[in-house]
């Protein structure tokens, strides 16, 4: 028999004061049906988000302070979890650090899985019929009734006379293309419990970095979808799987399995086929590739097993870019960034290479008493930057259907090496420097972190001034920063996936040490 740790197993025990709830012990929970009324109104919800790997403390930090809850860092690297109130949820998608989300349906700390490939695929099988999906669909439902609200309003917004903004892809996020030796991952989608037609087995390797920003030997990501039909006049009828003869309304759904670790008999393709089946034979939904209603998800990360039904249909982190470069940063990642800095009230903060302007404008959108300013020696990712903020602007008219005060930043074309900044005039450093792939190379780094660095620490205010630098040439940068022991000092450092790029940002300090006065430009 499964130990089942409850809807979502160990949570920490809430605390008044911030600073010290993550240091608690954990407290276990009893199960998801006992804090989840049947009723709306008290309606509550175990949430799970997908972070940047990194920065899962630093998104349970904001969750504490925005929501009030506790959250529990997951073992499977990019994920944490926390409980919250349905009436929350437009909250909890307003939150700068995740990614994705998902309401958890059950989770199992210690899932003993079969040796033999049939019986640990039967065992899933059987999973579906013991969940409790009922709650968990009515938060599904209460967030679709959300996003229909959020869709009406933009609408009315674009008849008034709004301008729109094309959202540019060609060039998103940094590219989910790269893939780290020994470690395989496998995105396949298949009909479950139906014939797969052709064409409907199909590689997919874009989405295990970008949606997860995880890594992990063996990570595996498949989606399965099952054909039927299913009455859902409300989504507490879909979860008991009934069909109302009055009204009948299509839901199609998908599973999407994501799988981690060495020790499994099947891969995630067959789990996500014989789960998704039983899903389909439960609900009698409807499948479809793309268009789906539902995503069902199955996490698996070694013995620990996670069912969640997805509640954002893209992620989170392309809510600022509209204007995408070649190696564009995610919101959330720049988040992260600036929230180790702890900035200040009246602090300057400074990109100095902002690129498409991804970490100034998370900074003037979270913290607009800072005055952000965002530089380039690219006229194109300047102007690309400049497009940004304008997109910005225009969308905060939008919400508030009146002239919008705008926002505290500057962007300005300049020489990294030569900034035209006052010595000592900086509070804050944030920025994204060059990897030597995509742009620049590794050869070139070897004489631009120093002189980088060097001028950083000019413009920073010694003893107060602090940077967090991203980088993933990391012997490149820590030969530079040992050249730079009397300006900067090496705090905290924390190991990032980007794109499927094993990357550091590096969280300086700037010493009392007094940099040599700039000459001047004139």
């Amino acid at each position: 028999p499964q130990k089942a740790s409850g809807a979502q197993g160990e949570l920490l025990a809430t605390h008044p004061h911030r600073d010290h709830g993550l240091k608690l012990r954990l407290q276990p929970c009893k199960s998801v049906t006992r804090w989840l009324p049947s009723e709306g109104a008290g309606l509550a919800a175990v949430i799970g988000a997908t972070v940047p790997t990194g920065f899962e403390l630093t998104a349970a930090e904001e969750v504490q302070e925005k929501l009030g809850s506790v959250s529990r860092i997951s073992r499977d690297r990019g994920k944490i979890y926390f409980e919250v109130p349905a009436r929350g949820l437009p909250q909890v998608h307003r939150l700068r650090s995740v990614d994705n989300l998902f309401v958890v349906v059950q989770e199992f700390k210690d899932y003993q899985f079969k040796e033999n490939k049939e019986d640990a695929l039967k065992d899933l099988e059987d999973l579906v019929k013991k969940l409790p999906w009922t709650d968990p669909l009515k938060v599904w439902e209460l967030n679709n009734s959300l996003k229909k609200k959020k869709t009406k309003r933009k609408k009315h917004n674009l008849q008034s006379g709004a301008s729109k903004e094309k959202l540019n892809e060609d060039g998103e996020e940094e590219g989910t293309d790269q893939k780290d030796a020994g470690k395989r991952e496998d995105c396949a989608q298949n009909a479950a419990g139906v014939e797969p037609a052709s064409g409907q087995d199909m590689e997919e390797t874009q989405g295990v970095a970008s949606r997860n920003g995880e890594e992990g030997e063996d990570n595996e990501q498949s989606d399965a979808k099952g054909e039927s039909q299913a009455g859902s006049g409300s989504a507490s009828q879909a979860g008991d799987g009934k069909t109302s003869e009055r009204e009948v309304k299509v839901l199609k759904f998908r599973v999407t399995c994501n799988r981690a670790g060495d020790k499994h008999s099947f891969t995630s393709n067959e789990a996500a086929r014989d789960f998704g089946g039983a899903v389909q034979e439960h609900f009698q939904w409807k499948a479809d590739m793309t268009n789906f209603d539902v995503e069902v998800l199955l996490n698996i990360h070694n013995n620990e097993v996670v069912v969640g039904i997805a509640l954002t249909e893209e992620s989170l982190h392309r809510r600022n870019i509209t204007h995408f470069g070649p190696t564009t940063l995610r919101s959330t990642l720049a988040y992260g960034m600036l929230r180790l800095c702890d900035p200040q009230p009246t602090d300057i903060i400074v990109d100095p290479m902002c690129g498409t302007g991804a970490i100034p404008i998370e900074g003037a959108t979270e913290w607009p008493s800072c005055y952000h300013i965002a530089g380039d020696n690219n006229p194109q990712a300047v102007k690309r930057a400049a497009n940004n903020i304008c997109s910005l602007l225009k969308k905060n008219e939008n919400k508030e259907s009146s002239t919008s005060l705008g926002i505290p930043l500057d962007i300005i074309q300049w020489d990294i090496c030569n900034l035209p900044l006052r010595t000592g005039s900086v509070d804050i450093i944030v920025t994204d420097m060059p990897f030597g792939k995509r742009i620049g190379s590794k050869k070139k780094n070897w004489d631009l972190y120093p002189a980088c660095l060097t001028e950083m620490g000019r413009i920073c205010t010694p003893g107060t001034g602090r940077a967090a630098l991203l980088t993933q040439d990391k012997k490149c940068f820590a030969k530079a920063l040992s050249r730079m022991g009397h300006i900067w000092r090496k705090g905290q450092t924390v190991w990032v996936n980007v794109g499927g790029l094993h990357a550091a940002v590096y969280l300086l300090k700037r010493t009392w040490e007094r940099a040599e006065e700039k000459r001047s430009f004139w």
